[in-house]
C-alpha cells in the first residue's frame, strides 16, 4: 500500500511546514478522539504513528490538524552522529543494500501494472460506555496498481476493514456494532470512507489530491532528484522532518520505512535508504527469523521512547526487499504481554496485465 490515512496527513503537513511537536500532539489527539476514542492507548508513549489510526479519516479533519500549527517549524538541530545503528543492524541493512542492487526491479511494460498487494492487521482500543477499556484487532487488505506510465491512472482497491480478534464476547458485541455503524456512515461531502473500503482511481497516483511521495517533500516521479549518498540522504530527511515525532532519529526511521514499503522505489534509492537507516542511532537488529504472513525475513527495528514498543521493518535478505512491518510490545500491558505483535503489514509486488 503506497500510503495510508496518517501518511496522507503527514504529506499534507509537509506542504505547510512542520508545527512544533506540542502543537502536533494536541491536534493529533483531537483528531484521534474524533476518529476512535481511546485509540492508541496501549502503549501511551506519545509516539504512535500511521497504524494507530484505525477509524474514519477525512481530508477536512486532516486539514484542520495541519493548519492548527500554521507554518511555524520547530528549531530542531540535526543530531550529531552517535555511532549509527547497532553493528548487527548495520550489517543487515548494508547487505540488504547490496542485495537490492543485484536484484532486478520488475519490468512493467506499457499497458501493464506493478501490483502492490498488502495484507494488514491493526490493533485498536477504546473505552466503552461502561468505562471499560477494550482491545481488538482488525484486518484490512488492499491492492495498489501502478501503471507503467506513472502519470497515467493508478487504481487502489481498499477492502473493508473488519474486526477479527476480540478481548471477550462483551467487547466483541461493542466492536461489531461500532464497525457496522461506521461503515454505514457517509463521510462529509461524500469523501472516501476508509472504514468501508472501495476503489480509488487517480491520475499520477494523486489519491485524495496528494501525489505519492518517496520521502516527505519528494514525489515518486521526482525520485531521481534525491541524493544517493547515504549521509546526504539522511541529513535531508532530518531537515525535512525536524520538529516532528518524539525524536529526530525515530522520525527518520519512520520516514525511511514509509518509503521502503511503497514497493515502487528504484533499486539505487532503496539501497541508499537502507544505508541511511544504518547511520541512525538506536536502530537495532530485532529478529533474525521474523515471520510475516508465512514469509520469513530479518526484522530491523527502532524502540519507541519509553521502551513500550518497537517499530520493525522486515527484510528479505536474498532480495533486499521489505516484505512487511510490525509493531511489537516490549513491556507487559493488561491483556497483552511483552512480545505481543500489535499490528503487522505484509507486502508483495508483482507485474499484472490489468487493474480493476
Amino acid at each position: 500500500m503506497i500510503m495510508d490515512d496518517l501518511q496522507l496527513l503527514r504529506e499534507m503537513r509537509s506542504d505547510v511546514g512542520t508545527p512544533p511537536p506540542a502543537t502536533l500532539a494536541r491536534g493529533r489527539n483531537a483528531l484521534l478522539r474524533k476518529i476512535d476514542p481511546g485509540s492508541g492507548a496501549m502503549p501511551d508513549d506519545g509516539s504512535r504513528r500511521r497504524r494507530v489510526v484505525t477509524r474514519r479519516f477525512t481530508l477536512a479533519a486532516a486539514a484542520a490538524l495541519v493548519l492548527v500549527g500554521g507554518t511555524v517549524a520547530a528549531d530542531v538541530l540535526i543530531p550529531a552522529s552517535k555511532g549509527g545503528a547497532s553493528a548487527e543492524a548495520a550489517e543487515v541493512l548494508n547487505k540488504a543494500a547490496a542485495a537490492t542492487i543485484k536484484t532486478s526491479d520488475p519490468v512493467v511494460k506499457p499497458g501493464q501494472y506493478l501490483k502492490v498487494d498488502t495484507k494488514a492487521v491493526y490493533g485498536g482500543s477504546l473505552v466503552n460506555s461502561s468505562g471499560k477499556q477494550i482491545f481488538w484487532k482488525s484486518t484490512q487488505n488492499g491492492q495498489l496498481y501502478i501503471p507503467a506510465d506513472l502519470s497515467a491512472e493508478w487504481v487502489w482497491n481498499r477492502e473493508e476493514r473488519n474486526p477479527v480478534e476480540f478481548q471477550d464476547e462483551e467487547s466483541k458485541a461493542d466492536i461489531l456494532a461500532m464497525y457496522a455503524q461506521q461503515k454505514a456512515e457517509r463521510t462529509p461531502n461524500g469523501e472516501f470512507n476508509p472504514q468501508a473500503g472501495g476503489v480509488l482511481r487517480a491520475k499520477g497516483g494523486a489519491f485524495l489530491g496528494h501525489e505519492p511521495q518517496v520521502l516527505i517533500g519528494t514525489s515518486l516521479k521526482d525520485a531521481a532528484s534525491l541524493p544517493r549518498d547515504p549521509q546526504k540522504l539522511l541529513d535531508l530527511i532530518y531537515e525535512r522532518t525536524k520538529g516532528a515525532g518524539k525524536t529526530p532519529e525515530l522520525e527518520a526511521f519512520v520516514t525511511i520505512s514509509d518509503g521502503l514499503r511503497m514497493g515502487a522505489v528504484p533499486a539505487d534509492l532503496r539501497a541508499a535508504m537502507y544505508k541511511a537507516a544504518a547511520l541512525i542511532p538506536g536502530v537495532v537488529m530485532a529478529d533474525k527469523q521474523a515471520t510475516v504472513d508465512g514469509r520469513k525475513g530479518i526484522a530491523i527495528g527502532m524502540p519507541l521512547p519509553g521502551g513500550g514498543s518497537r517499530d520493525d521493518i522486515i527484510i528479505d535478505p536474498s532480495t533486499g526487499l521489505v516484505i512487511g512491518e510490525r509493531d511489537i510490545l516490549l513491556k507487559d500491558y493488561p491483556g497483552a504481554p511483552a512480545g505481543t505483535v500489535q499490528s503487522w503489514t505484509a507486502i508483495k509486488t508483482s507485474v499484472v496485465d490489468s487493474a480493476p
